[in-house]
């Protein structure tokens, strides 16, 4: 482009969000030797603790760190920059690349008087210039956060197809310069369609195209070729960057960017190993408009130099997860069992598997994996699987681990977001992964033609995989601290999170259930909650899982239960609410070897979801010599509690679910809520204070996975895990679970917690389930009681007024409205969880004049 116009700095007129306090303009001479103005914004406080030199990238300008400038803390100094020739800075006519941008940062940050420790904050192509500002002012810098941005074009990759496009000389001057039309397709990258005023404050600097100039300058000054003037400049930074890894980094992605997507994020998280990532799943490429940046980002910066963000002191080793299996390597006992319908189906020894694990773990090896990788399995449980998993540790690589109950679209949500380097599943998760695009180099358990193979997008089978391990030597074995898992949640509660075990919390977590139920090398286990087979080798047992639908675990039959006890003799049963409830009702088709098979069984775990006393005393007469608990726990810490039956029916009713006592690994407290329902008080471990129960032991969960904010909002005070249940202490010191905590109820009397109002509810004769919601605004919630009855309606209905009368006298708290539903909703993972945010939002719908439809 030819040399352009030139005009003045100026202020910014009155836009919306932007405090004009905060404007100022900025002189100082660049490296030309020239002396230039720059707007900026800048909060200035005095003598700050800390700096926040804040870059925006393009077409934006300043404006886009308002809410940075808003929410900024005592003592803290927010400097947002205009480049020159963007925003409101000088118009100077000239074309400034990467390197003579990074030099005017330097510049005006000097006219500033930015001294102490500085935090550079950047989005987008500002990304580059403020790690080259950071490269060369080491001595000040504090740390660094980056938002949709890229300092690399990762190998094998093509550029932006909008970057390439927007490039293009036919296109350039006239979408970038001529019209507005890039800065309005910037603004339409953001997930939700921003207010007119926002809108309008973004454009306003560039409404001519003069004032558009530099829009083009910065799109053409994007090195996308070796012989490109500014790709000296940005290797500098990409070398600069690489002797940053163990520099503070916050990285704040929006997941759903066409520009800088989840591909330029792996390429900085391998980059900057130690960076904290909070990936926002609904957010694009203007995060900061889409997302709360401002809230992590400060919670970010106050942990900077108090060492609160470093790793805990690592506790003394454990025997590995894959130490038992070895231990047993020459036994010719079953290790896993598969069945179909209630006959053993295929089998594998102790030896066997230890062999195979080996096998496939060298093979995986010789494939490319290497320690620290991720690898996805899509497999069923049963054999492969755990050959898979255990190959997986053994080598160092990292198990991502999402079953099929999250459904296409949760599967898919999750996968983008572990992104795993290697994906192993079934011919079924083959068509899938290239039907969905999920990230990995896809390895298919099954067996496979050439052209399936290509046409899937598959590059290797299991077999082939062992094929290549033949003769090849494990490597070193991970660390205690390595990463072993990333565990997705059952989406019950909330979208699906990834939960993060390093070996060792996997290690103890095995320890605390064997401690906990005397599980001994002799025992063998029938699991009908799938995943809990898995730990079968790291404790040394044998393990079957019944056969059922993985996705649907009330499809489980009593023939198919006490089939998988009579294959391996079992001694032990691990099975969701939903299971034992099918069981019963289809109890009558025991043969009666099948019943003399269940005498053997001397413990029965049932967890997932509160479970009823009732059931498991109907459960009883089914395993009369079985020890009957449910643990209490979740994705991120099991076990947590344990009550048997014994002790539920000692305790008799209250005011929730009596989990039981905290088991001995494992610290409880509770954090009180405050009179808003905020789980605000420090912990207590005082009877009758209701709040959310905290967790801390060895064999909690090390975080989640890429959401840094929502971690650190779970893991206070430091080390221990906030659940999201809401509960109390008994006078006993017996925990009880009362609901969750974006369950409870705030009404205009005070806080309402829904499981003992939904217990006391479902002792009304002729009622079978109920549901207890909030509807209203929050502070004058009404109760609206949702119920499945023994006569289930064909559809749903207000309650009549007997049964309605019957229901509030039940209770202790007013209910509003009673309703009556043919069934409640509940999770796929263990068909037991009710989801009371749907059924609340249902219930509002109607209850406000809707059509009463489908729930």
């Amino acid at each position: 482009m030819t040399t352009g116009s030139t005009s003045p700095a100026s202020l910014p007129p009155q836009l919306s969000g932007l405090d004009p306090s905060w404007s100022r303009l900025v002189s100082a001479v660049d490296s030309e030797e020239q002396s230039r103005t720059w707007h900026v914004l800048d909060n200035g406080v005095e003598n700050p603790s800390l700096t926040l030199l804040c870059v925006h990238g393009n077409p934006t300008w300043s404006y886009l760190w308002r809410k940075v400038l808003q929410a900024a803390p005592p003592g803290i100094r927010v400097v947002a920059v205009d480049h020159l020739d963007m925003g409101y800075s000088d118009r100077t006519g000239t074309e400034r690349r990467l390197a003579q941008r990074i030099s005017d940062l330097g510049a005006v940050a000097d006219a500033l008087a930015i001294t102490g420790p500085v935090v550079t904050v950047a989005h987008d192509w500002g990304g580059p210039i403020s790690l080259g500002w950071a490269d060369l002012h080491r001595d000040q810098l504090a740390g660094v956060v980056l938002m949709n941005t890229a300092v690399h074009q990762p190998a094998g990759s093509p550029a932006p197809s909008l970057i390439r496009f927007a490039r293009s000389k036919a296109v350039l001057s006239q979408l970038c310069v001529r019209t507005s039309g890039f800065i309005r397709g910037t603004l339409r990258l953001a997930k939700k369609r921003l207010p007119r005023p926002v809108r309008a404050a973004y454009r306003a600097p560039y409404r001519s195209a003069a004032r558009r100039r530099a829009i083009g300058l910065f799109v053409a000054d994007i090195p996308l070729e070796e012989t490109h003037p500014s790709t000296p400049a940005l290797d500098a930074v990409v070398a600069a960057v690489g002797e940053m890894e163990r520099t503070p980094a916050l990285l704040l992605w929006g997941s759903k960017d066409p520009v800088f997507s989840d591909l330029y994020l792996r390429d900085l998280i391998v980059r900057l190993p130690d960076a904290a990532v909070h990936r926002y799943d609904d957010a694009g490429h203007l995060v900061s408009e889409d997302a709360d940046i401002v809230a992590p980002l400060y919670e970010w910066v106050s942990h900077l130099g108090t060492g609160s963000l470093e790793d805990p002191e690592v506790p003394g080793e454990r025997p590995a997860l894959w130490a038992a299996l070895e231990a047993r390597q020459s036994s010719s006992d079953a290790a896993v069992v598969e069945m179909v319908g209630d006959q053993p189906s295929r089998s594998i020894t102790f030896a066997e598997l230890a062999k195979d694990v080996e096998l496939v773990g060298a093979g995986l090896v010789a494939s490319g994996v290497s320690k620290g990788d991720r690898v996805s399995l899509l497999v069923p449980p049963g054999i492969d699987l755990t050959v898979c998993l255990y190959a997986c540790w053994r080598i160092g690589a990292v198990a991502v681990i999402a079953d099929a109950g999250l459904g296409a679209k949760g599967m898919t949500r999750a996968l983008k977001s572990a992104n795993p380097r290697y994906l192993i599943g079934v011919s079924r998760a083959m068509a899938a992964a290239r039907a969905m695009r999920w990230p990995g180099e896809r390895i298919s358990v099954d067996a496979m033609r050439s052209a399936r193979k290509r046409a899937l997008g598959v590059s290797a089978t299991l077999d082939d995989v062992r094929d290549r391990g033949q003769g090849r030597e494990l490597p070193e074995s991970p660390a205690s601290d390595d990463i072993a898992a990333v565990v997705f949640t059952s989406g019950a509660t909330g979208p699906a999170k990834g939960v993060v075990y390093r070996h060792r919390q996997a290690q103890a977590q095995r320890d605390a259930l064997m401690n906990l139920y005397g599980i001994g090398s002799g025992e063998r286990l029938v699991a009908a909650f799938p995943p809990f087979a898995l730990y079968g080798p790291a404790m040394g047992i044998t393990s079957v899982v019944p056969d059922m639908e993985v996705t649907s675990p009330g499809t489980l039959q009593a023939t198919a239960l006490a089939g998988a006890v009579l294959s391996v003799e079992a001694t032990m049963v691990f099975a969701s609410p939903a299971a034992l409830v099918n069981v019963l009702a289809t109890r009558e088709k025991l043969a009666p070897r099948m019943r003399e098979a269940l005498l053997g069984i001397r413990l029965l775990m049932s967890a997932g979801a509160p479970v009823p006393a009732a059931l498991l005393g109907a459960v009883s007469g089914l395993f009369p010599n079985a020890s009957l608990h449910t643990p209490y726990g979740m994705t991120e810490v099991l076990p947590v509690a344990d009550i048997s039956l014994a002790e539920v029916e000692a305790v008799g009713p209250g005011t929730g679910v009596c989990v039981g006592s905290p088991v001995a690994e494992a610290e409880v407290a509770i954090s009180p809520l405050n009179e808003d329902g905020a789980a605000t008080g420090e912990l207590t471990t005082e009877p009758h204070a209701v709040g959310e129960i905290c967790i801390r032991a060895a064999h909690a969960r090390e975080g989640y996975d890429k959401l840094w904010a929502v971690n650190q909002a779970a893991s206070q005070p430091a080390g221990w895990h906030r659940s999201g249940d809401v509960g109390h202490f008994g006078d006993a010191g017996r925990l009880w679970v009362e609901g969750r905590l974006h369950h409870i109820i705030r009404t205009d009397h005070g806080v309402v917690t829904p499981v003992g109002v939904e217990h006391a509810a479902e002792t009304v004769e002729g009622v079978a389930k109920a549901a207890v919601v909030a509807v209203g605004p929050v502070g004058t919630q009404q109760v609206v009681a949702v119920l499945v009855t023994d006569d289930a309606p064909r559809t749903a209905t207000l309650a009549g007024d007997e049964l309605a009368d019957r229901i509030r006298a039940a209770v202790n708290v007013p209910i509003a409205a009673v309703l009556t539903v043919p069934s409640l909703p509940v999770d796929k993972r263990h068909n037991s969880k009710i989801n009371r945010t749907k059924i609340g939002a249902w219930a509002e719908e109607i209850l406000a004049g809707g059509r009463v439809g489908k729930l």
